[in-house]
């Protein structure tokens, strides 16, 4: 109630009193006016306080909307609209074999891992591995939004604190990109441009054997989302890479810093499929010779089609991924696009991953995957790789803040290198055990996690002659091999 609201009743009822005592005996009189004073004495003070009320319930108001603004701010900020914010990737572990020594390993340890042929990660990773990415968005009066992204990242396999001599810190991305610009209208309302080095933003990988399915990265420029049609969006962009450092590589004196690889894309999506074209070209990469005599691919082609499901196969609650990827020439890296210069111009690659997550049960969960791939012609003429794999990652949640996880992996190959190479062909087997602390168990993707494990290994000895150096073999494992130990892995 305000002050205008106290008066009038105050002073209607000062108005009827002074009209009914008119009449009294002039000997009241005195005490009437005395009366009369009093009361309009405390009408004055209930107006002063009514006034003052008034000015608090005003100023009250102005601090709740100042604060309003204020938390309206935190809130976008939290939402991603704008401000600072700092995201992280790491892991780290100490891999010790049953003879009490430090152990290679990694999900790329077999013969294959080379031709992007990964086994389990769990209980197989000796490094240390950091990702440290900061984020500043900001929202403009006119409604359009920025983001400036900073990735810098190392990765090493020592075991020691000091590691500058084997670091190999490197700004992995930083980018500038445009969205919800007011000036773009029909297809491109909602896309966003972008320009710098980074990742592509549609990149997605099977975790458990850490390995992208597609990995489209390197400097140059794009936009996302351009709606084409009710049920069609696309992405269109063009990136380049560097076959070699800049200056010369003196491993590859044939091959110059200026011998770039431009890559094309455009990335469609029709509700959840995705069909993926990327050409490639690379200036005067087909001038050299590779060292078996072979000449190198100087253009290439690379198509994915992938489905992204959001239930378990269509069995249950979950989610699932499937992609079968195809590459001629530089793009018979189907994976890493645009990153290895040594294909040959007629080399072919084709290969398959799926993988899927779901409960089984409350506190039973699984992630399984299938990984193969068969290329010809691939680094010499006449040479032929094959390779396939299979992983489950099982956790069993035991408390809120322990849980067993286990995994099994196989991968089977049969690798022949052709005319300048040797032939090997077997099978490779992995199981681990991993106790596994964590603030909260829930879920495929809640981080952090501390793992202790216990790994068991085997596999063929005629893979061990793969390697001319016996990478996998006496300076590697050894048939069959326990290991131990123990690593941490986080992310937000």
């Amino acid at each position: 109630m305000n002050a205008a609201m106290l008066r009038t009743p105050l002073a209607a009822a000062v108005a009827v009193a002074s009209f009914a005592m008119s009449g009294l005996a002039s000997a009241q009189d005195s005490n009437l006016e005395q009366r009369l004073a009093d009361l309009e004495a405390r009408v004055a003070a209930a107006e002063a306080r009514a006034d003052a009320a008034e000015a608090r319930a005003v100023s009250v108001e102005e601090t709740v909307d100042a604060g309003q603004e204020r938390l309206d701010e935190v809130a976008r900020q939290a939402s991603g609209e704008e401000g600072f914010s700092f995201n992280a990737y790491a892991r780290s572990g100490l891999l010790i074999g049953e003879d009490g020594k430090s152990l290679p390993g990694g999900p790329n340890v077999t013969p294959a891992g080379g031709l992007g042929g990964h086994v389990g990660r769990l209980g197989n990773e000796p490094d240390t591995y950091a990702e440290a990415i900061l984020n500043y968005r900001q929202a403009y009066d006119n409604g359009a939004k920025a983001l400036y992204r900073t990735m810098i990242a190392d990765g090493v396999q020592t075991s020691n604190d000091w590691t500058a001599d084997e670091s190999q810190l490197n700004v992995r991305q930083v980018f500038v990109e445009l969205s919800d610009l007011p000036s773009f209208t029909g297809a491109f309302e909602n896309a966003s441009i972008w320009a710098g080095k980074r990742f592509d933003r549609d990149n997605f990988d099977i975790h458990w054997i850490d390995s992208d399915v597609i990995f489209l990265s390197g400097t140059g420029g794009g936009i996302y989302d351009v709606q084409l049609a009710d049920s069609w969006k696309a992405n269109f962009s063009v990136y380049g890479r560097s076959f070699s450092e800049f200056p010369v590589d003196s491993t590859n004196p044939d091959l110059t810093g200026d011998t770039d690889n431009l890559i094309f894309t455009a990335n469609n999506y029709f509700g959840n499929w995705q069909w993926m074209l990327n050409a490639m070209s690379a200036a005067d990469n087909d001038t050299r010779d590779l060292d078996n005599g072979s000449t190198a691919a100087d253009s290439g082609a690379h198509t994915m089609l992938a489905y992204h499901g959001d239930s378990f196969f269509g069995l249950g609650e979950g989610n699932f991924k499937a992609a079968l990827l195809h590459g001629q020439g530089l793009g018979a890296e189907v994976k890493s696009l645009g990153t290895d210069g040594d294909l040959t111009e007629d080399a072919t690659a084709t290969r398959l991953a799926v993988y899927g997550t779901t409960y089984l049960a409350p506190q039973w969960r699984i992630a399984p995957s299938v990984f193969a791939e068969t290329s010809e012609d691939r680094y010499d003429e006449g040479d032929e790789y094959q390779w396939a794999g299979l992983n489950v990652r099982l956790a069993n949640e035991l408390t809120e803040n322990f849980e067993m996880q286990y995994e099994a992996s196989y991968q089977y190959m049969d690798l022949d290198q052709g005319p300048s190479g040797n032939a090997a062909d077997g099978n490779y087997t992995k199981y681990t055990v991993a106790p596994t602390f964590k603030p909260q168990v829930g879920g495929f993707w809640q981080r952090p996690e501390i793992r202790v494990f216990a790994t068991y290994s085997d596999w063929d000895e005629d893979l061990n002659e793969y390697s001319a150096d016996d990478d996998f073999g006496e300076d590697g494992f050894n048939g069959s091999e326990w290991s131990f130990g123990v690593q941490t892995e986080v992310w937000f």
